[in-house]
């Protein structure tokens, strides 16, 4: 089974987290769900990426919500045995001075044609293993700050080892976010030049052959996002794995910075958007960071009602060429896609009803908003003046679906939760809305097409990328969103969706009014009034973002730019 893949050099991309399929719950949310889609683009497009990640026996969490908000988190626990192919070759990784050992699982990505990317799982509950370290791939995000970094000696250093011991043969090594560039560590160990540096002072790595095997994109667009660890624990756990000097080089002197280890050791580094690199560069002087903006997997977010309507409308291979989607503005009729998107509908209204037993208005524009709960995003930005908010719907009736989990430890993102339960009450009966629980990528599939419009409020510049949009627009449901990340490049006013507030250097004061003043003179008024108009910026959204947004677009880039 394994065989099939170890003929060619491949790409090894590591990440922590990943969404492979929906029932396999190793991931939290965008990050895994983009990583997810990378892999499935890659099967698509029979690109030789192998997808390295952790076991997360345990899952992320189930997200319970009592009946005012309050955030409740239990294990979600899966067998790898029902899903995945439990491979023979162990590794072992230092860990406090002991040798820990690391297991592995398979899991294969079918492309939606003839390709398959293989994924390895990494897994340390072994018996061979001490409790604590048989653990330590259990919990995705869990635990403390050793336990953290543990595991990310194993995703770093064990997987790349893992690699090895597998036999495949690595051409280049794509760290998704920072948390596996530890494997830098192990491919510096491995560039000792003989007799090097001894009596010049000069390094004894050749860095130049590491940094040209290094790939490196960067998510997060502030400082604190980025993992840093103490050296006391870096030392304690790795012991002296890497020279001290040389690690504080790389890594930085006070912390060890995952970010600048990475940026160090990479010959090519980008942010997930345009405006996103241009933050990196300003948080990170002097690197060369490049942009190649995330996208989604057409074939996973488009619903099979869109499906089956491109299918008939469009010229056959839009889901591998994606880019032929930019014919929905002449090759889609108006009563097709609106049927289309009247049985989207119908699935959210289906399954609101089963998760909270209230019934939409399945003729009613419906607001959407799901993403992770936590401050920047500013879930509540939409319910800060709730007498105008009834106003508006008053004149223009509307009705609000949100979701979203907040991490356990996040407790100013549990209050947002808390707060929009209280807000939705307090609406009632004059706005519908329900915060519908646990959400996760199934539901996510059936949320964001079955909306009319998608909304994000985060605070700029703090939203790298965003991704929810781009399914959104696949599936003709237009954006409703502050200037950030994607959307810069994604917003044409009134073609593909509204803007909120001023351009991506504008303070927040206004974003308020401005979304209002969206929602009551431009949004709804057109929802409300005019079909074929508001059917026209369902194409738009189609035809400019749909076509655009994707992650075939976004691999063919990395596949040109970083992989040669």
């Amino acid at each position: 089974m394994l065989s099939r893949f170890l003929n060619t050099e491949r790409i090894a991309y590591f990440t922590m987290e990943i969404a492979v399929a929906p029932g396999i719950p190793t991931y939290s949310g965008g990050l895994g769900i983009l990583a997810g889609d990378t892999i499935r683009s890659a099967a698509d497009l029979e690109l030789p990426v192998i997808a390295v990640s952790l076991v997360s026996r345990r899952g992320y969490f189930r997200q319970s919500l009592s009946a005012d908000g309050r955030q409740s988190e239990a294990p979600d626990p899966w067998d790898p045995a029902d899903s995945l192919t439990r491979l023979g070759a162990k590794v072992v990784v230092p860990i406090e001075g002991r040798e820990v050992w690391v297991g592995a699982w398979l899991y294969t990505v079918a492309g939606h044609i003839s390709g398959h990317a293989p994924v390895i799982f990494l897994d340390t509950d072994l018996p061979e293993n001490q409790s604590a370290d048989r653990e330590l791939t259990h919990q995705l995000y869990g635990g403390d700050t050793a336990y953290r970094f543990k595991q990310e000696v194993v995703l770093g250093i064990g997987g790349l080892r893992m690699l090895g011991a597998l036999g495949f043969r690595i051409r280049k090594y794509h760290m998704n976010e920072g948390h596996a560039a530890l494997l830098t560590l192990e491919l510096l160990r491995r560039a000792v030049v003989p007799g090097e540096g001894q009596r010049s002072g000069e390094s004894p790595y050749d860095l130049p052959e590491l940094r040209e095997r290094c790939i490196f994109t960067t998510h997060t667009p502030v400082v604190a996002g980025h993992d840093q660890f103490d050296y006391d624990l870096v030392e304690r756990v790795l012991g002296d794995f890497v020279e001290r000097d040389t690690l504080r080089q790389l890594a930085g002197q006070e912390h060890l910075d995952m970010t600048r280890l990475a940026l160090n050791l990479s010959g090519y580094v980008n942010g997930v958007a345009k405006r996103h690199a241009e933050i990196s560069r300003r948080m990170y002087p002097g690197y060369v960071v490049r942009a190649v903006t995330n996208g989604v997997h057409p074939h996973t977010w488009v619903h099979p009602a869109f499906a089956a309507l491109y299918d008939r409308r469009l010229p056959p291979g839009w889901c591998n060429e994606p880019e032929l989607l930019v014919r929905a503005d002449c090759c889609l009729s108006d009563d097709d896609l609106w049927q289309a998107h009247a049985s989207t509908k119908r699935n959210l209204v289906d399954k609101v009803r089963e998760l909270s037993g209230m019934s939409l208005d399945p003729e009613l524009p419906t607001l959407g908003y799901a993403r992770r709960m936590t401050a920047y995003k500013r879930p509540e930005l939409l319910f800060t003046d709730l007498e105008r908010l009834r106003a508006i719907a008053r004149r223009h009736p509307l009705q609000i679906v949100l979701a979203g989990k907040a991490h356990p430890r996040d407790e100013e993102g549990k209050q947002c939760i808390a707060h929009l339960h209280a807000a939705l009450h307090a609406l009632a009966p004059e706005i519908q809305g329900v915060f519908l629980p646990n959400y996760d990528m199934a539901l996510a599939q059936i949320l964001i097409p079955g909306v009319d419009v998608w909304l994000n409020t985060p605070r700029r510049p703090l939203e790298a990328s965003g991704t929810s949009g781009m399914k959104a627009a696949l599936n003709g449901v237009p954006s409703l969103s502050v200037l950030d990340g994607w959307w810069i490049e994604g917003c044409v006013e009134g073609v593909t969706g509204w803007a909120i507030g001023g351009g991506p250097d504008s303070a927040a004061d206004g974003d308020v009014d401005s979304l209002y003043d969206q929602l009551e003179h431009a949004v709804l008024p057109l929802f409300h009034g005019e079909r074929a108009a508001w059917i026209h910026i369902m194409k738009g959204a189609i035809s400019r973002n749909g076509s655009m947004f994707t992650s075939h677009r976004m691999m063919r880039r990395y596949a040109s730019e970083a992989y040669l």
